[in-house]
């Protein structure tokens, strides 16, 4: 009897060191997830909560029905709920934290105009705009909206989206700004999908504003796009020479984001200096002059339509 009781004695406090409600085993479950981007498996979930494994599993599918929670090829992430409480400036934030770096060195490197963009709806929300001697002459401002079909930005997000969501967002926003304004569906649907043909590089020349050209390349999360880069100047500029440099800085952003999506540890997140921790996946950052040649070859004349 003594020896039970003894047993019984051991095993009491482990047994209460697991929440005692539904409620606080779901709260340690959220707070496991730190920001929008973050990505956790079911391991990582049990072992951050301190949960037997069987429990976190039933908590993490309830909260995923309930849209609490989403899960993925890539893990469980916060959901459309959660994200909801929030608003969207934290997840902006976030995101211009990670691209700040970047989008400095890309103006430095070309001089051009560098602007950071998310897709709200059918408009381009810009976040952030890095200036050069051009920065004056071209139509754009931080926080300030522009329809999507008609720069390089919104046309490199919307190229991952399904057509059918491409239509509902732009049913009431689809209209010519300039006459070189693509302003029909067909038409459109047949830019997005050479801009996939391109692996993400959309180009748009005197679409928004006469006279100014733009290179962008999408963001992308394992959902889709989340933002775009872009490179800006007058309609003149060679922005086929400085396109591989938007999409590495795209590139570096998205694995900053989402570090699993490129088979990095999560704990591994890099700062642009920090390049020698990088996975062997990112080998595929930088694109041979070969591959831009075979890319570009359609564009060589300028004209992307």
């Amino acid at each position: 009897m003594t020896v039970v009781n003894d047993v019984a004695a051991v095993d009491a406090p482990a047994r209460k060191e697991l929440p005692p409600s539904m409620v606080e085993r779901m709260t340690l479950i959220m707070d496991a997830f730190t920001g929008r981007t973050t990505r956790l498996s079911l391991e990582d979930v049990a072992r951050r909560t301190h949960l037997p494994r069987s429990t976190a599993h039933r908590i993490l599918e309830q909260l995923v029905r309930l849209r609490w929670l989403e899960h993925t090829h890539f893990g469980y992430g916060l959901g459309r709920r959660a994200l909801g409480l929030g608003g969207g400036d934290g997840a902006h934030a976030e995101i211009r934290a990670v691209a700040a770096g970047g989008l400095h060195e890309l103006q430095m490197r070309t001089g051009l105009v560098v602007h950071l963009a998310v897709l709200d709806e059918g408009q381009v929300h810009y976040l952030d705009k890095v200036g050069g001697r051009f920065a004056a002459s071209v139509p754009s401002h931080v926080g300030g909206r522009t329809p999507a079909h008609a720069t390089a930005l919104g046309k490199a997000m919307l190229a991952w989206l399904e057509p059918e969501d491409v239509e509902a967002r732009l049913a009431d926003t689809l209209g010519r700004l300039t006459q070189r304004t693509i302003a029909d569906l067909s038409t459109l649907h047949q830019e997005l999908n050479r801009i996939r043909q391109r692996r993400g590089l959309a180009f748009e020349c005197g679409e928004y504003f006469p006279g100014i050209a733009c290179v962008a390349t999408a963001v992308r999360g394992p959902e889709g796009p989340v933002a775009a880069i872009s490179l800006a100047g007058e309609a003149r500029t060679p922005l086929e020479r400085v396109a591989p440099l938007v999409v590495d800085a795209a590139r570096q952003v998205s694995r900053e984001l989402f570090p699993c999506m490129h088979g990095l540890d999560p704990a591994e997140r890099t700062d642009r200096n920090g390049k020698a921790r990088r996975a062997a996946t990112d080998q595929e950052g930088t694109w041979s002059a070969q591959t831009m040649d075979r890319l570009l070859a359609a564009g060589q004349n300028g004209d992307w339509l």
